[in-house]
């Protein structure tokens, strides 16, 4: 099983071809809707103690993509992310655990602690002589404590969309 003192220490750069910022909301409460975010970046740095290791992500909330357009221009709306007034939104890291990552989330100029659950997928050489390292991450988040209150009600009573939001990270990095 890989560890994180498999990570060599120094800066390790997000292949972004290689990874993904994604997020699940319930639509109606029957069926879920998945997105992902198109631009975003991240900063790592670790040191000896690995649990020391410095990660900040930005998130450009106008990359937003739900494969429909429509949809997607009403989550770029003040109704939700608020593209023109916020365009982005970070997550930097307060404390790792062996199978926990701690951190403060801003999104629309809110900021609260968000804790993760993570597997850390091992590192492999490339064919091209670099070192990369794989994290998966998951984690969830209630969308109107960072001001995303758009609220709606089918004729049933059911909520359009869920308060409950699940984030996915998919990331690999590069050793700088």
């Amino acid at each position: 099983m890989a560890s994180l003192n498999d990570i060599t220490p120094g800066t390790w750069n997000l292949d972004t071809d290689h990874s993904e910022i994604g997020f699940t909301a319930r639509h109606l409460v029957v069926t879920k809707v998945n997105g992902l975010f198109d631009d975003f970046s991240v900063v790592a740095e670790v040191p000896e103690n690995h649990k020391d290791a410095t990660l900040e992500f930005t998130v450009q909330t106008a990359s937003v993509n739900t494969r429909n357009a429509d949809r997607d221009g009403h989550l770029k709306s003040a109704d939700f992310f608020d593209v023109e007034k916020y365009p982005t939104m970070t997550f930097k890291v307060t404390k790792i655990d062996d199978d926990t990552i701690t951190g403060d989330l801003t999104i629309k100029d809110v900021t609260k602690p968000v804790t993760f659950d993570y597997d850390f997928n091992g590192t492999s050489d490339d064919p091209w002589g670099a070192l990369r390292a794989g994290f998966e991450a998951r984690g969830e988040i209630n969308r109107k404590d960072f001001g995303l209150s758009f609220d709606a009600a089918a004729p049933g009573g059911n909520a359009l969309v869920s308060d409950k939001i699940k984030l996915n990270l998919d990331l690999e990095f590069v050793k700088a």
